[in-house]
């Protein structure tokens, strides 16, 4: 029988129809070798089991990736489980929230599944535990009871409560969940090996009393509630999970989550086994969930789908979209390593994918105004905007062109240098679906304010080639025909790549004092009038924006998603 190891070389290139040839990743090696040496009758069946205590982030999109394509990858089973066994922290709000990111991805499940679904038969497997003296219930507080857990080199003190009597721990177990005991008065440890090298195995907590918040489900029926590591596996088990896939923390806790199987295993061919890979932590990014929540209770954000948030309700409000997040985890991979992966290969795939799909459009983000001199006064001409020319069946729309039109203030020089190739008094430009201009002049005062040039009627877009080159492309829109819009430039969250490993300061004290800049008059095309929330498109010269839901009543508001170019 081969190892995982020479089971990969034996299969480095896998092809499914439409797929890039390319390698298997370590997880996708073990489920083929199951499937090759028929365990568990053949089934792939995975979950994903996320606790509804917050909302999903682009570090949970790498597991939903993982559990709902593996499954979707061998013709099995994905379940959707809420790990709900802490009523303090769940909340309706997040269980919907979770349901329509996860749908939002491209993923979807027949059923959808809750740890407290199993809540009896936890219990009931606790109360075998106690009558086979595998468990006892300890009324030491949780601070003594860490104390006696010991180090890793030193056994830990078993609690003076171990030896109790199993009519004695079966009783007090039975009223604890009938609310007679305050919370924190007692909990249920499993009686497994307090001098055991694994920490893990020192009498772990198996049931805490919780009764002063009722559970979003089940309300107040039960007053005690199990931990993850008892509540974890044993679901698994109850459902028919047959790989149980977790990030890289939870591999001291696979031993204990085996030891529980061991004890429910009915001896047939199903078991199931837990695998860890790596968890995605990005540069200029937390994760941390109490930090995110930091975040927003002290207004550092605008709540949890503030763009510059790593949640996937904030790179949904971006702009991103849900296949550049899928391309972007099926580059990263999966491994047994943790590491940090740089921000730019995110943003680099969203430009792939928005490259492809994203209209073009012209936006004046800094307008000044440009006057063409000798266009006639009151004259409209309508020229053929190209949509995308990734695409030619995307085809082109009608973009208005007049006498006063703007440009960006930043494409106007006035003491031009020699390679300032954009507009200066003398020197010509394209304007883009439109003609060639010569700029004659400007008016200032403190600043621009208005800028002058003449066009030549010869050198229409789409009109036979003159022969006349010139240097530089610049996008306009028209003055009269251009609708007001606000754009929030967003940028990177933090200013220091990886500001949770910076030990000596709070990780808020690298905060990006520019992480968003508003511009409040700028000016956008009429077509962008039909533009609705989450469009994506691309402000050309400018970079990837989308219509943020805050846009109505007639004002737009376009969230910048990503530069066309990295700029770190």
């Amino acid at each position: 029988m081969c190892g995982i190891d020479t089971y990969v070389k034996m299969n480095e290139i896998k092809t499914n129809e439409g797929e890039e040839k390319r390698s298997l990743n370590f997880i996708e090696a073990i489920v083929e070798k199951d499937l090759a040496e028929g365990k568990n009758d053949g089934r792939v069946q995975t979950r994903f089991p996320p606790e509804p205590n917050g909302y999903l982030h682009i570090g949970h999109a790498k597991a939903i990736c993982l559990d709902f394509g593996i499954a979707e990858r061998y013709n099995g089973v994905c379940n959707l489980r809420f790990d709900d066994t802490n009523p303090v922290k769940e909340d309706v709000e997040y269980v919907d929230s979770i349901m329509e990111d996860i749908k939002w991805l491209g993923y979807s499940w027949n059923k959808v599944y809750y740890a407290s679904d199993y809540f009896q038969q936890l219990f009931d497997f606790a109360i075998q535990l106690i009558k086979e003296g595998k468990a006892y219930v300890d009324e030491q507080s949780a601070d003594v009871i860490a104390k006696q857990k010991g180090t890793p080199t030193q056994p830990g003190i078993e609690s003076p409560y171990r030896n109790r009597p199993v009519e004695e721990n079966l009783a007090l177990f039975r009223r604890m969940q009938a609310g007679e005991f305050e919370e924190g008065r007692m909990i249920l440890r499993a009686k497994i090996d307090m001098a055991s090298p694994n920490m893990h195995f020192r009498d772990p907590i198996m049931y805490r009393i919780i009764k002063e918040h009722p559970h979003h489900r089940t309300g107040t029926t039960w007053k005690v509630y199990p931990m993850y590591d008892f509540a974890h596996g044993q679901s698994d088990y109850f459902e028919g999970v047959t790989h149980s896939l977790c990030t890289l923390e939870f591999e001291v806790h696979r031993p204990l989550y085996d030891y529980f199987i061991d004890l429910l295993q009915k001896g047939d061919n199903y078991r199931p086994r837990q695998t860890e890979f790596n968890r995605l932590n990005l540069t200029y990014t937390v994760m941390s969930k109490r930090k995110l929540l930091q975040l927003v209770k002290e207004g550092k954000v605008n709540g949890w789908d503030d763009p510059r948030m790593p949640t996937l309700g904030g790179l949904r409000r971006r702009g991103y979209t849900p296949q550049s997040i899928r391309n972007f985890i099926d580059k990263i991979g999966y491994t047994k390593y943790d590491g940090i992966i740089d921000a730019a290969l995110l943003e680099h795939a969203v430009r792939e994918d928005l490259n492809i799909k994203a209209q073009r459009v012209s936006a004046v983000i800094d307008p000044v105004k440009l006057i063409i001199t000798n266009y006639p006064e009151g004259q409209v001409e309508m020229m053929d905007a190209v949509n995308n020319p990734e695409d030619p069946a995307a085809g082109t729309h009608p973009i208005a062109f007049s006498r006063e039109l703007y440009i960006e203030r930043g494409d106007f020089m006035e003491d031009a240098p020699k390679k300032f190739f954009r507009l200066s008094p003398g020197k010509e430009v394209r304007l883009k679906s439109a003609y060639i201009i010569k700029c004659t002049g400007a008016k200032k005062n403190d600043n621009i304010e208005e800028i002058y040039a003449e066009y030549d009627p010869a050198t229409k877009s789409g009109m036979p080639d003159s022969g006349r080159k010139v240097k530089a492309t610049l996008h306009w829109v028209s003055a009269e025909h251009s609708l007001p819009a606000e754009v929030r430039l967003y940028d990177r969250l933090f200013t220091v790549e990886n500001p949770s490993e910076e030990k000596e300061k709070d990780f808020q004290e690298f905060l990006n004092p520019d992480s968003l800049v508003v511009l409040s008059h700028c000016r956008v095309e009429a077509e962008l009038q039909k533009a609705k929330p989450f469009d994506n498109f691309q402000f050309q010269r400018i970079g990837y924006f989308n219509v943020d839901p805050d846009s109505k009543d007639g004002k737009l508001i376009f969230n910048r998603t990503v530069s066309l170019k990295q700029s770190f």
